[in-house]
């Protein structure tokens, strides 16, 4: 899919649209775009094709292009009309403007706020529903409270919400839950509301570190030499205050306001109310209780706004009896612009109306808010079934992106159903990767059941919307608008129209309107016009297909363009509302039917195409038979009797171009179809072009037109038979919106072309687009693709890959609106340059042995530098599930059209890094298909043991930062069928990690092939010459350079490079991977050496007897069956208490005994009266301190040595673990002697103690306990680092009981840098209480929100 472009742009998933300026802006590049930029057909001119209604083709193109802007034709170019008949439609037939059509926009969602879609032209609401089909704003509601006496629950954020006693709940449960609410705002209005937030945030901060200041100032001037100790300590905290708050300015990371969400049945429907006043200035404003309830959009169409500042529209709906709650925002403005062009309606600016002005939408927001609006397979499958249960008629989706299989997939077999079933009209963009062909994106340019869009501009559009200097003289194609045909084939684009309005985009935008184009506005153009037909044919009573309605648009759009190939890029031509309209009218009394073409080599069964596309050197070199399968498709439930015995038709077929096809002349045609043969005979064709259409007429019926059309594309390529490769074109000459296509077949041998680009005769800035394009069986288009401004006359090189023995397009385009104004004509010399290293091995795979790899090199067509490179960047580690759960989804949005209940398979795999790194899960069997898949979901949520999540993905799974720990990660998938599903529970996952730049490894070559072992031979570089092989070897890795945590089964990755380019000094030329030709290279990592002491005997023989090693055993046992025992009841801990007595009296002053005591009294309180059990505490640490020699100790350590026999490595052992003893017991001696203090004070137990338990302490003074404090953190000191983060919270108690707050939270903050994973909820409670005893209440606030992200109580849903 493709993420809108006025955010950000990534990879090839983007919504099919463009520029969102009211400037003119030339659209981005993408890396393998999958919504992209298009092209632009020079000068079109009108022909008449083969059932196109041509009688006044030229009169309508004229009235397109003869126009004079005035402030009305201004005001309509923002929102096309004309350029498709529907104005005089409407003209005609007002009432038929979409009443009674329901539209299903599968999109990032529809803002209901937004101007122009709160009602139709005749009253009705404009939007029936609003579902997320991505499940991105799901909150888990499942938990259940009651209120209190005072009409009080506890949220789920904790918080205390008081609950508006007029609501009526008859079983007085509530559902609870809560958001992050960033979580539900586009990345554009998060950025606004962080920038609005941070400077309020500031003014706050601002002021506490004035204050802070102020008192250490104040502190300096009373106290100018400070000498006494304990001045300097407040001193020290005055000045950790000042550099924390400095620090914190450092650090500030706003992860958005928490909002509570509470789910209750009032007796008739689900309730939600939410609190928002984490989102508000006042704290009046946003309480729960003041909250409007609201229920499923779809009941009472109500929406909400979070808050004035960030003016964002939702709505909610709760599925699952309660237990979950769909927060619905868009996840990019995309949706409510394509929803505006279809059915906005502005009844005060009638010629800002959206197409079909009284249509009624329902919104399905297939873009998920976690991806940046890609679209995900789930929300795509219950888009579809949203759209079947409201019964709507036609469905617009404005997202695609390049596939592997053309008409394949779960998503195209649904939407099949859906279309073939339940006769629903499916409408997409084509995409936006023109101006080469075969670049249509799926499922819009590449589905059979779905009528694809390009997108048109018209002068009108150009002038007003673009506001050009000088318009086209024409109308043409966009020159980004994806081509035909698909590699099966298909012509690919149906229909084109208007691909750019100024239509309304949601509220929190801050505006109403804005221009975007693409072929994401082109298709909503085009379902509007289509839902005034189904508006028509409702009102007069004629049954809606979308067969019918296909076959009108074909044959009655004007076609653009000279050439016949000109459909390739255009479709069937620019669609007519009113010629379209008047078509099916007459189509009243004909079956609705569909032709399903299949197409096969004369003597093969496979492939199966659905065209002839001849573009190989093979397929073009003689004259080919091909068998064609004609079946005619009902709808589903048509009459055996009625509708397919009766039907025959007697079909006479044409052929545009009888020079090289030739056909039968007729056929009759039944319902089980008929096969014919074709002949196609390019052999004396020109290079180039070629484009014909092999169509079927009605004899009965030739106003008909076509019924049927059968592509046939022949790309005859030039042969470069000059050695070196190379070929020139000189003198091109360009115009806004021309483009020259050059077909060559790639020598074999090639591998990578160096081109350069002049460019003259032109005086303001030129830009244009170059793409190339190869096609290779089972694989994406092969792209490359460059947009080249020239701001003068100059001249640019670029490499890029090519594959050799392959038909090769060169497309050359000047963009349409690119010098405009200027009547300069751009005059471009081309040269390109062919060169390759044939190699012996497409992936070098080192097997973990000694031993290098050889390869063969060659150069065919020249003589080149050979050159290899080669590095190792990336570790891929292989994972199975931990866990697999199977589970049947809920029936409210997951039960399909067909009555199948949804599967999902929940996989769990654990994975642990060493070392913070650079992540990227990869499922081989999944990644990088959506369309054309059978699986319906791959989602992924990567998280670490407190359940924060740190990365989401899905098809195209990115790289994320992520810190050393342990993680899980869950794989969700989705099917109805549960033998599939099976099959998947030890699913094989690969976590794939970038090695750190000191840890990337470059590989050696040699000239022999012992030279990695004896260090000789090495191979830097020659010179390749035509038809002379060379050999040499790579090397493995020395094993002390492989990256540590490279376990066993692990697989090293990376590139490598052979030739190096001539055309300039490479930059990294060392780089593989920034040469245009790279292979990969891996290594497989060999068992680990083996452990040389492993199984080593004691050389000491052991001195004591028989019985004095059987006593220890027994001690050992009887202490091991100790510590297991259970405390969870008295009775347990009564046996426990007994047992421990007993064990203390056989073994006194066994300190091993002492510390498991100690240990198990830490967990054992369960009382009100704590200071007691404080004390009980204190006495068993003062055991075990008294049950060590710290005199010896003391010696032992004084005496650093490093022990080489085991018997002193024994020792050595034994004395770091009774030091251990001894530091834990005075640690738990003193965080039980501070919590007496507190008790002592009469406040709230700091809960800084690790056990916080209770007890009633009597015999000790409050400035005896702080004196024993004191003593007892100095021997503490003697024997560990205070500061580290395992003893560190005694030194914060310190610090805290002497009132020196900002010491403490240094040392805190430390502690929480240093700690290991995963991060230590404690810590950070530790650090909310100092922040609120300062009252620093801005920092509160922070880092509450920030609590949620890092221990929130669950796992989000999926």
């Amino acid at each position: 899919m493709q993420i809108p472009l006025f955010e950000a742009v990534r990879q090839s998933f983007q919504p099919f649209f463009l520029s969102p300026s009211v400037s003119l802006i030339a659209p981005k590049r993408f890396i393998s775009r999958g919504g992209r930029r298009g092209f632009g057909a020079g000068k079109c001119r009108v022909r008449a094709m083969p059932g196109s209604s041509s009688a006044n083709s030229v009169e309508d193109n004229a009235a397109l292009r003869n126009f004079k802007l005035n402030e009305s034709t201004f005001m309509a170019s923002l929102m096309p009309k004309t350029e498709i008949g529907a104005d005089r439609f409407l003209e005609a037939h007002p009432d038929f403007d979409g009443r009674g059509a329901v539209i299903a926009i599968f999109d990032s969602g529809v803002d209901p706020a937004a101007a122009g879609l709160q009602v139709t032209s005749d009253g009705k609401p404009k939007i029936l529903d609003v579902i997320d089909c991505t499940g991105s704003g799901d909150i888990d509601t499942s938990n259940v409270v009651k209120a209190n006496a005072d009409g009080c629950i506890c949220g789920a954020s904790g918080a205390s919400l008081l609950v508006n006693s007029s609501w009526k709940n008859p079983s007085g449960e509530w559902h609870v839950g809560y958001k992050l609410v960033y979580e539900l705002f586009t990345d554009t209005l998060t950025s606004r509301l962080k920038r609005e937030r941070e400077k309020k945030w500031d003014e706050k901060h601002q002021e506490a570190i004035a204050e802070a200041v102020k008192c250490l100032d104040e502190f300096d001037k009373k106290h100018v030499k400070v000498e006494d100790a304990n001045l300097k300590r407040v001193h020290e905290d005055l000045q950790n205050r000042v550099d924390f708050l400095r620090k914190q300015a450092d650090s500030y990371d706003d992860k958005g306001p928490v909002i509570d969400a509470v789910v209750w049945h009032d007796g008739e429907l689900w309730r939600v109310a939410l609190d928002t006043q984490s989102l508000e200035d006042d704290p009046e404003r946003g309480k729960l209780a003041d909250f409007v309830p609201l229920t499923n959009y779809r009941i009472e169409r109500k929406f909400g706004v979070f808050s004035s500042l960030d003016a964002c529209s939702f709505v909610v709906n709760v599925y699952d009896e309660g237990k979950i709650l769909s927060i619905v925002t868009d996840s990019s403005p995309h949706g409510t612009h394509v929803a505006g062009i279809a059915t906005a309606f502005h009844p005060k600016e009638p010629l800002l109306n959206g197409v079909a002005p009284g249509a009624q939408l329902i919104s399905c927001k297939i873009g998920d808010s976690r991806l940046g609006s890609m679209e995900t397979g789930t929300g795509l499958t219950r888009a579809l079934i949203a759209a079947v249960e409201h019964k709507c008629d036609l469905i617009n989706m404005s997202y695609g992106e390049s596939t592997l299989l053309p008409d394949y997939g779960r998503f195209v077999d649904l939407v099949n159903e859906v279309v073939n079933k339940h006769r629903l009209i499916f409408v997409s963009s084509a995409g936006n990767s023109g101006p080469a062909l075969s670049t249509v994106g799926a499922p819009g340019g590449t589905s059979s059941s779905i009528i694809g869009v390009g997108a048109y501009v018209s002068p009108a559009m150009a002038a007003g919307a673009h506001a050009v200097v000088e318009p086209p003289s024409e109308g043409l194609e966009y020159t980004w608008s994806s081509r035909g045909p698909t590699v099966d084939g298909d012509l690919g684009v149906c229909i084109s129209a208007p691909g750019g309005a100024v239509a309304p985009v949601p509220t929190w935008t801050l505006q109403r309107r804005m221009l975007m184009n693409g072929t994401s506005m082109a298709s909503p153009s085009a379902c509007g016009g289509i839902a005034l037909l189904v508006s028509a044919v409702k009102a007069k009573g004629f049954p809606v297909s979308p067969y019918t309605v296909r076959e009108a648009l074909e044959n009655t759009s004007i076609p653009v363009g000279v050439l016949p190939g000109d459909k390739l890029s255009t479709g069937q031509g620019l669609m007519q509302v009113d010629k379209a309209y008047e078509y099916i009218q007459k189509l009243h009394n004909v079956p609705c039917v569909r032709y399903q073409i299949k197409i096969n080599r004369a003597g093969q069964s496979t492939p199966v195409s659905r065209g002839i596309y001849l573009r190989d050197a093979s397929a073009y070199q003689q004259s080919t038979e091909w068998t064609v399968q004609i079946e005619p498709k009902f709808h589903e439930g048509a009459s055996n009797l009625d509708q397919l015995v009766p039907f025959e038709e007697c079909i006479q077929l044409h052929s545009t171009e009888n020079a090289f096809v030739r056909a039968p002349e007729y056929l009759l045609l039944t319902h089980n179809g008929r096969n014919f043969n074709v002949v196609v005979d390019p052999t004396n064709l020109s290079d180039g072009l070629h484009y014909c259409e092999l169509y079927g007429i009605d004899c009965k019926a030739p106003w008909r037109g076509p019924l049927f059309r059968i592509p046939v594309t022949i790309t005859k390529a030039m042969v470069i038979k000059n050695r070196p490769a190379q070929i020139s074109f000189s003198g091109m000459s360009f115009v806004p919106g021309h483009i020259e296509r050059k077909f060559f077949e790639v020598p074999t041998g090639a591998s990578w072309v160096e081109a350069t680009m002049r460019t003259s005769g032109f005086d303001t800035a030129r830009r244009f687009f170059i793409d190339t394009v190869q096609i290779s069986p089972l694989q994406r288009p092969m792209k490359w693709e460059s947009v080249i401004s020239f701001s003068s006359p100059s001249a640019k090189s670029f490499a890029f890959p090519v594959e050799g023995g392959r038909t090769m397009e060169l497309v050359i385009a000047q963009f349409w609106s690119s010098g405009l104004g200027s009547h300069e004509t751009t005059f471009v010399d081309f040269e390109i340059g062919f060169h390759g290293i044939n190699i012996n091995k497409e992936e070098v795979v080192l097997d973990g042995s000694e031993g290098p790899v050889r390869i063969d090199a060659e150069a065919l067509l020249s003589s080149e530098k050979l050159a290899p490179a080669a590095i190792l960047n990336k570790i891929r580690v292989p994972y199975r599930p931990i866990d697999a759960k199977l589970s049947t989804l809920s029936t409210d949005r997951d039960k399909l059209p067909s009555g199948k209940q949804t599967l999902a398979l929940m996989l769990t795999y654990k994975f642990k890094l060493e070392d913070g790194a650079e992540v990227k899960p990869q499922i081989p069997l999944l990644n990088n298909r959506i369309y054309d898949n059978k699986f319906e979901s791959q989602f992924y949520m990567i998280s670490d043991l407190n359940k924060r999540v740190y990365a989401m993905g899905d098809v195209y799974p990115n790289s994320s930062k992520l810190p050393k720990g342990e993680y899980n990660l869950q794989l969700y998938l989705r099917h109805d069928n549960v033998q599939y599903l099976e099959k998947m529970k030890q699913l094989v996952l690969f976590i794939e990690r970038n090695l750190e730049d000191k840890e990337v490894i470059r590989l050696s070559f040699y000239s022999e092939p012992d030279g990695p072992v004896m260090g000789n031979g090495s191979f830097k570089s020659s010179v390749l010459l035509p038809g002379l092989k060379e050999a040499f070897y790579v090397g493995p890795p020395a094993k002390d350079k492989l990256p540590k945590n490279s376990p066993e089964g692990s697989v090293l990755l990376g590139a490598i490079s052979y030739g190096r380019l001539t055309l300039e000094v490479q930059e990294g030329s060392k780089n593989p991977q920034k040469n245009p030709v790279s292979y990969r290279i891996s290594y497989q990592v060999p068992p680990n050496k083996p452990d040389e002491d492993k199984g080593k005997g004691s050389s000491t023989t052991c001195t004591k007897s028989v019985s004095e090693r059987l006593e220890e055993e027994v001690r050992d046992a009887k202490i091991k069956v100790f510590a297991s025992l259970k405390r969870v009841t008295d009775e347990e801990r009564s046996e426990w208490k007994k047992l421990s007595i007993s064990l203390k009296s056989e073994y006194p002053k066994y300190t091993p005994l002492l510390a498991k005591i100690l240990e198990g009294l830490l967990y054992q309180y369960d009382g009100e009266d704590k200071i007691p059990h404080y004390e009980e505490i204190i006495d068993a640490a003062d055991e075990v301190v008294d049950s060590i020699d710290r005199d010896e100790l003391a010696k032992y350590f004084a005496h650093k040595s490093d022990p080489e026999e085991d018997e002193a490595e024994k020792i050595k052992k034994k004395m770091e673990m009774t030091r251990d003893q001894l530091a834990d017991a005075l640690y738990q001696k003193g965080l039980a002697l501070a919590e007496i203090e507190s008790l002592k004070q009469g406040e709230k137990p700091s809960a800084l103690a690790s056990s916080g338990r209770a007890g009633d302490q009597s015999g000790l003074e409050a400035k005896s306990l702080l004196d024993l404090f004191e003593e007892n953190f100095k021997e503490l000191k003697k024997w560990v680092d205070v500061k580290s983060s395992k003893y560190g919270n005694l030194l914060v108690v310190r610090e805290r009981l002497s009132g020196r707050l900002g010491t403490a939270l240094k040392v805190l903050n430390d502690m929480i840098q240093e700690d290991s994973d995963p991060p230590k909820k404690k810590l950070y409670e530790m650090k909310l209480s100092l922040l609120e005893h300062i009252g620093w209440s801005h920092l509160v606030t922070y880092e509450k929100q920030w609590m949620h992200v890092r221990f929130p109580s669950s796992l989000p849903l999926f």
